[in-house]
């Protein structure tokens, strides 16, 4: 605040540090409050711990913020640490009662904390509440772990994902606990060497990457690694969705999900396991073009829990760049009401005409791989021991279906 010396256009990096040791030195709970300017900020470290509790509170308004689409951002910094439990308020009930994120792309709201372009720095024991779109937007940054963070907002809300990283490289989230209304954390394209570990999620719709191949900027990614990762009361598991129609052809390569547990007590799990690359949430891709994400070196290993539904792995490829050496071991998910799952499986391989072949060996091991056999399907049920097979026939849309 102005006491602090903090005028608009003013370097505010000693007055930010004074505000911020008093507030961590009080012995109440207290609240650091930053004027709706710009200002200059050198860096900062905002350490703890505190004597107790500090949150920083957005306005409810979007009108109220100077920067569009964030309300605390941090840009072109290196080593830079955000930490000592303080909470971020966005107060985003009026926003999400604003957006129609379910039926249209045009989705506004700003995100509680944005860090475009740092470098080498760490953000921990920090909370982000309510905000009114993502919480912690990454982009284009290097070097940054993410530990011990707290993301909490309500199940109901749309398009409020914890947290989205695009265009990144070595960016490390791990111990952190996110519930939220969207994708507890989702990689966007151009992405490097990501790694999400010891994260706990839920609600929300599980961990996606993508989507994909929308927009004519975006960039190949490679290098994502999801393991120890747990759901509960999310819609979804894990994803990898691309949409129809991409106006440039990139990649999405070397991406592994391991020891994934799914915990379903309330919510379904409409897709514990997918590959969607007909992703279209709008409804409005009828006849569009294939998608030109091309999808190879993935592994679902080790995934386990339960689903509400039916159809617990779901792999629709594209039929213009379709997808190889997609591979599931260890895997083991029991449904809530049946003992047998739904399985769909459609454009694997360059050629539709040519065949996969799709064998349960037991009931922790699936493989997905390309045969010459003239088979499409080869499949054997985790409850017979002596291997009952049933075949199935290539139909016109290319899918294997029990």
């Amino acid at each position: 605040s102005a006491e602090y010396g903090a005028k608009p256009g003013s370097d505010i990096t000693f007055a930010l540090a004074k505000a911020w040791n008093d507030s961590c030195a009080s012995l109440s709970a207290s609240k650091a409050v930053v004027p709706s300017r710009t200002y200059k900020l050198r860096g900062a470290s905002l350490r703890g711990p505190c004597k107790a509790p500090i949150e920083l509170q957005a306005p409810e308004k979007d009108s109220e913020l100077t920067m569009e689409g964030t309300w605390v951002g941090f840009k072109h910094v290196d080593m830079i640490t955000v930490s000592g439990g303080e909470s971020f308020d966005g107060q985003g009930a009026f926003a999400w009662s604003q957006n129609n994120c379910s039926k249209s792309k045009h989705c506004s709201g700003s995100a509680n904390l944005r860090f475009d372009f740092v470098t080498n720095s760490t953000i921990k024991d920090v909370t982000s509440l309510n905000s009114k779109n993502f919480h912690v937007h990454v982009y284009g940054c290097n070097n940054v772990t993410f530990q011990h963070v707290h993301v909490t907002a309500p199940g109901d809300n749309k398009n409020i994902d914890g947290i989205h990283i695009g265009k990144s490289t070595g960016i490390n989230i791990t111990h952190t606990y996110i519930g939220t209304g969207d994708d507890c954390v989702s990689i966007g394209d151009g992405n490097n060497q990501i790694a999400v570990t010891n994260v706990t999620c839920g609600p929300g719709h599980g961990i996606s990457i993508g989507s994909l191949g929308r927009y004519d900027n975006e960039e190949s990614l490679a290098g994502i690694i999801v393991k120890n990762y747990t759901l509960t009361n999310t819609q979804n598991g894990v994803r990898v969705k691309t949409w129809p129609n991409s106006p440039v052809a990139t990649a999405a390569s070397d991406i592994h999900f391991e020891d994934i547990i799914m915990v379903n007590t309330r919510l379904p799990f409409n897709n514990p396991i997918v590959i969607d690359q007909l992703y279209c949430p709008y409804k409005k891709c009828d006849n569009l073009p294939p998608s030109e994400v091309k999808i190879n070196d993935v592994i679902f290993k080790n995934i386990k829990g339960s689903s509400a539904t039916a159809l617990s792995l779901k792999i629709v490829c594209s039929s213009g760049s379709p997808c190889e050496n997609v591979e599931l071991a260890d895997w083991s998910q029991r449904n809530s009401y049946l003992s047998i799952f739904k399985r769909q499986a459609n454009n694997f391989w360059p050629d539709q005409g040519s065949y996969l072949r799709y064998i349960l060996r037991d009931a922790s091991s699936l493989d997905l791989r390309r045969e010459r056999t003239n088979v499409l399907g080869d499949y054997k049920l985790n409850q017979n021991p002596n291997g009952v097979s049933s075949t199935f026939k290539q139909n016109e849309h290319n899918q294997v279906k029990n």
